[in-house]
C-alpha cells in the first residue's frame, strides 16, 4: 500500500483477529485505505465477503470522485463569474469616472484659460456642471464602497424608530432638482407606525428606486409612491409610467453591474439595486420590481415593523 499500487490488497493477523486494507484508487491517484478488522477471527475473508467488500471501496472511491469533480465545476464557475465581475467592474469605472472627470477637466480649463472671456452666469454655470460630476463620482465610489462592505459582511447598520413621513421628506428634497414638472401622488395613511430602521442607508435605497424611475420614464410622467401595513411589514411602493423592462431582463436587475440598455443609453453603474437589495436584506425586508414592457414598472421594498424588544432598543 505504501507503494500505491492499487492492484495490492494485504491482510494481517493479530492476536486480536485479522484486520484487512484495500485501497481507494481513484482515476489518477490513490484516494484513501480502508481498513477492516473482523475481531477475533484469524480467518481471512471468503471470497464473497472480499467481493463485497470490494464493491464497498469501489463504491466509495466513485464517490469521492463525483464530489471532487462537482468541486471542480464549483471553483471553475466561480472564477468565470469572478472574471466577468472584474471586467464589468473595470469598464464600469473607466466609462463612469473617464466621463465626468472630462467634463470636470473642461470646465476648470474654460475657467483658468485668460483668454477667453466668459460670462458670470458663463462661470457659474461650469462651476456647477463641474461640481455635478464630482458629486457623480463620488457616488460611484460610495457604491463600490458600499458593495464592498455588503460582501465582507462589514455593514453596521444604526437602528432607530423612524418616521416614513420624514424619511420620504428627505428622499424627495434631494431629488427636488428633478422632480420638477413631474406629477407625484404620495398615499401615506395617517396612522403608520414608526419602523426599525437605518435611516440614512434606506434612504439611500428609496432614492436609489426614485432615480431609476425618473431615468427610465419620460419627462413629464407622473410617479406615485404608496406606503402601507400588512402582516407585520411596511411596504413602500413606487410606481413610474416608463417604457417598463423586458421579461428577460427582470431577474437580473439585482445583479451586481448589470444595466437595462436604452436607446439614450441612461447613466449608472449598474450597482445601486444590487446594494438596495442587500441593504433591505440586511434589515430582515425584501426588495422587488413588477414590470410591464410600455406600460411602466412598480418597485416595491417591504421592512419588519417593530416588536416590543426592538421598540425598546429604537427609543433614545
Amino acid at each position: 500500500l505504501q507503494e500505491q499500487r492499487p492492484e495490492r490488497r494485504e491482510s494481517v493477523g493479530s492476536g486480536q483477529g485479522r484486520t484487512h486494507f484495500i485501497p481507494i484508487q481513484g482515476t489518477e491517484e490513490l484516494l484513501g485505505i480502508v481498513g477492516l478488522q473482523v475481531a477475533g477471527s484469524p480467518v481471512p475473508l471468503l471470497p464473497g465477503q472480499h467481493r463485497l467488500l470490494e464493491t464497498f471501496v469501489s463504491q466509495v472511491a466513485l464517490a469521492i470522485a463525483r464530489t471532487r469533480l462537482a468541486e471542480k465545476a464549483r471553483h471553475a464557475e466561480l472564477l468565470q463569474v469572478t472574471e466577468r465581475l472584474q471586467t464589468a467592474l473595470l469598464n464600469s469605472i473607466s466609462h463612469d469616472l473617464r466621463t465626468p472627470l472630462a467634463t470636470i477637466t473642461g470646465a476648470l480649463s474654460s475657467l483658468r484659460d485668460k483668454t477667453i472671456h466668459l460670462e458670470a452666469g458663463v462661470q457659474q454655470e461650469l462651476i456647477e456642471t463641474a461640481l455635478e460630476e464630482a458629486e457623480r463620482m463620488n457616488r460611484l465610489v460610495g457604491n463600490l464602497l458600499d458593495m464592498t462592505r455588503l460582501e465582507a459582511g462589514a455593514m453596521t447598520l444604526t437602528k432607530t424608530l423612524c418616521d416614513v413621513q420624514d424619511l420620504l421628506g428627505v428622499v424627495l428634497a434631494q431629488q427636488a432638482g428633478h422632480l420638477q414638472n413631474r406629477p407625484l401622488t404620495l398615499e401615506l395613511p395617517a396612522d403608520l407606525p414608526l419602523v426599525p430602521m437605518d435611516f440614512v442607508l434606506v434612504a439611500q435605497v428609496v432614492g436609489n428606486l426614485l432615480d431609476n424611475a425618473l431615468k427610465y420614464s419620460p419627462a413629464g410622467t407622473p410617479l406615485g409612491i404608496v406606503a402601507s401595513v400588512s402582516n407585520h411589514n411596511l411596504t413602500l411602493t413606487l410606481c413610474d409610467h416608463g417604457m417598463g423592462i423586458p421579461e428577460v431582463e427582470l431577474p437580473h436587475v439585482f445583479d451586481k453591474f448589470y444595466r437595462i440598455l436604452r436607446p439614450d443609453q441612461a447613466s449608472g453603474t449598474g450597482l445601486g439595486l444590487s446594494i438596495s437589495k442587500g441593504i433591505i436584506e440586511a434589515h430582515g425586508g425584501t426588495i422587488g420590481l413588477h414590470s410591464r414592457l410600455g406600460k411602466g414598472t412598480t418597485a416595491w421594498l417591504k421592512l419588519p415593523l417593530a416588536t416590543p424588544s426592538s421598540e425598546q432598543e429604537g427609543q433614545p
